[in-house]
């Protein structure tokens, strides 16, 4: 699965890093269309998570996975034939879908496959994605760089060639039955009747947390918008620092993520996780202020803190975030919810970027202290919420006569281990 996930990736970084210049140049659409296009496509994405989570609920999530990369090797198959924008719509729509549901389940079938120690999982999953992303791109870089049709399909096929041996390889692995699932419908093995899964979109308890994770999947933007804007229109360091905030981004990542990611496993932990996420944000968003204030090594070396610092706050982020989607939801019907879990950070994606251009750059430093202090009062908002779900889906103390009433099935592995 890992290397599935890897391919994966290394085909998302050749497509990716190609995208807008294969619309723009070789099927010709103008920067409103390409706009446009890419915007439809990330609305689409949004349904992803959700769609894959109320998929995975009623089928085997092995095979919607294999069928997610198969959709998506259509998709740019046809993109190869479509070069007017109406017909590009609907193709590019279908394939942002596919990628994100198919993250979506991948991370389902980790859940699955390593019980408590998910949170290692994902943590070496994260790793071995950020390697193949970074591999993708700098072989795209060569295709742009030759910048002929050729080289453009063969970016397509590359990333097509990818999602047919991440199928293959997911065919080959075997899919865990989901057992807390079956305890926590069975009753725990009593005579009871089972019980309808609850609905996500009917708990305002967990809606209110995936709100809230909305504003706390931010870095994503930070990273990749505000700082290279910041850095061409109100700073003196020079241009080509912009990509030097990716260089730094994806080494932390594949080199400290499994070592942040042990020190958030379990609630309580990934709790506390969320609140240095806050702390360390609104930190970097200090120091892009003040970096405007000075000159070019100033700026230069302030940019790059802060650059350091957004990618701490998302090695915990990206724990923590999945952790507590868990641990919040029904055993029964933890798909589902999950699925919806999933939607934060594609609405994020959409709404990130406008956020950080049309109010934080324009409002200039103040802009981004703001931000920060936004984002830290939402992390204790979000760690004190989840805090008291937690405690509220505890298992029962034992009745003060001595006697142990039955317990019912745990919400989630941690729960009985740490309460």
């Amino acid at each position: 699965m890992l290397l599935a996930l890897c391919l994966d990736r290394t085909g998302s970084g050749l497509w990716t890093s190609a995208s807008v210049l294969y619309f723009t140049f070789v099927t010709h659409l103008s920067a409103q269309q390409v706009g446009v296009l890419l915007g439809v496509a990330g609305v689409a994405g949004v349904f992803g998570s959700p769609l894959a989570g109320w998929l995975a609920g009623r089928l085997p999530v092995r095979g919607l996975l294999i069928g997610c990369h198969l959709l998506r090797l259509v998709t740019l198959g046809l993109m190869l034939l479509c070069t007017g924008f109406g017909a590009l719509l609907p193709v590019v729509a279908a394939t942002y879908l596919g990628d994100r549901a198919a993250k979506t389940l991948e991370m389902l079938f980790a859940t699955r496959t390593a019980g408590e120690r998910r949170v290692a999982y994902q943590a070496l999953s994260r790793s071995a994605a950020n390697a193949g992303y970074a591999f993708g791109t700098g072989i795209a870089a060569i295709g742009v760089a030759v910048g002929t049709h050729t080289a453009y399909a063969a970016l397509i096929l590359g990333d097509a060639l990818s999602f047919v041996v991440a199928a293959a390889l997911v065919w080959r692995t075997s899919e865990p039955r989901d057992r807390s699932a079956e305890l926590a419908r069975s009753g725990n093995g009593s005579d009871a009747a089972p019980t309808r899964p609850a609905s996500p979109w009917r708990d305002v308890g967990y809606l209110g947390f995936v709100l809230r994770d909305i504003v706390m999947n931010i870095d994503d933007s930070v990273l990749n918008v505000g700082l290279p804007l910041w850095l061409i229109t109100r700073t003196s360091a020079p241009h080509a620092l912009a990509p030097a905030f990716l260089i730094v981004n994806t080494v932390l990542v594949v080199v400290l993520q499994v070592r942040v990611s042990a020190r958030a496993e379990g609630p309580r932990r990934a709790a506390r996780a969320v609140l240095l996420y806050g702390a360390v944000l609104a930190a970097s968003c200090v120091v892009v202020a003040v970096s405007a204030q000075g000159g070019t090594g100033w700026a230069t070396a302030a940019l790059l803190t802060a650059a350091l610092l957004v990618t701490l706050a998302e090695l915990m982020r990206s724990v923590s975030s999945w952790e507590l989607a868990v641990l919040l939801a029904p055993a029964d019907a933890r798909a589902g919810y999950l699925g919806v879990a999933g939607m934060a950070q594609s609405i994020q994606k959409s709404a990130g970027p406008p956020l950080l251009t049309g109010a934080v750059l324009a409002a200039g430093p103040a802009g981004w202290l703001a931000l920060g202090a936004v984002t830290a009062a939402v992390s204790v908002w979000q760690s004190r919420a989840c805090a008291r779900r937690l405690r509220t889906l505890a298992p029962p103390a034992p009745t003060p006569s001595g006697s142990v009433e039955p317990r019912p099935a745990p919400t989630a592995p941690y729960e009985s281990a740490t309460q």
